[in-house]
């Protein structure tokens, strides 16, 4: 094999890696709100600012815009969409139905499987109320995503995980940035251990009925705060 032959298996090989690490390094800026709403650049600039090269950020926006994170504008770059609270209702229909039947699909599991995920997601819990004590709004909100990306996962239905992160990502922004207006974050602690008891004891029913009261209540608590401080794009 020749020397120019390898050499172009080996760029093979490391493009998807440099197009991924673009994507997720895209992504955790604009998840953060470094690329805020409303931002363009060209990608000759988004580029320069993450240490990367042009291609890899190039088709790492085409997958962001499939995610509905960003529009590419042809000729003028990359602009990182807004949501607006219309776009946040229809995201809380779909987490909504999403984590009601993860929540009844974990309880239905055998015994010692509902088991092991309901003690990660205790864990999760516990971190939750201790960053509550703490006053530590950041780690709050961290575990608290950690507890709803686990209970869709370990209820292993591939196509419900690869929605729910996709909404899941547009959504961040809103909740982080609304977490100092909210008043309940105790009642979701309360709310979380409600449903990991309803798995732990294999109760279907109970388990999708509680995990669709707690989104629904997070839903109409942050809704009309958006409202209530003119958040018309976040």
């Amino acid at each position: 094999m020749t020397r120019m032959r390898v050499e172009k298996l080996d760029e093979a090989d490391r493009r998807p890696s440099l197009v991924d690490d673009a994507y997720a390094a895209m992504k955790e800026e604009i998840r953060e709100s470094r690329f805020p709403p409303g931002y363009q650049a060209s990608e000759q600039e988004i580029a320069l600012r993450l240490g990367m090269s042009r291609t890899p950020v190039h088709e790492a926006a085409i997958r962001l815009q499939e995610d509905g994170l960003v529009r590419i504008l042809p000729r003028k770059g990359i602009i990182i969409c807004a949501l607006a609270p219309a776009d946040m209702r229809e995201i809380y229909d779909v987490v909504i139905a999403i984590e009601g039947r993860a929540a009844a699909l974990l309880a239905e599991m055998p015994e010692a499987e509902r088991g092991v995920a309901a003690t990660e997601l205790a864990a999760h819990t516990t971190i939750m109320a201790a960053a509550r004590e703490a006053g530590d709004l950041a780690g709050w909100g961290h575990a608290d995503e950690c507890f709803h990306r686990t209970l869709v996962e370990r209820a292993g239905n591939g196509r419900m995980i690869r929605i729910n992160q996709t909404i899941t990502d547009q959504a961040h922004r809103a909740r982080m940035l609304t977490l100092k207006l909210r008043r309940e974050l105790g009642a979701s602690v309360a709310e979380h251990e409600q449903i990991i008891q309803a798995i732990r004891i294999g109760n279907a029913a109970s388990a999708q009925e509680q995990a669709y009261r707690h989104r629904s209540r997070a839903r109409d608590e942050l809704l009309p705060l958006l409202e209530s401080f003119g958040l018309k794009h976040l």
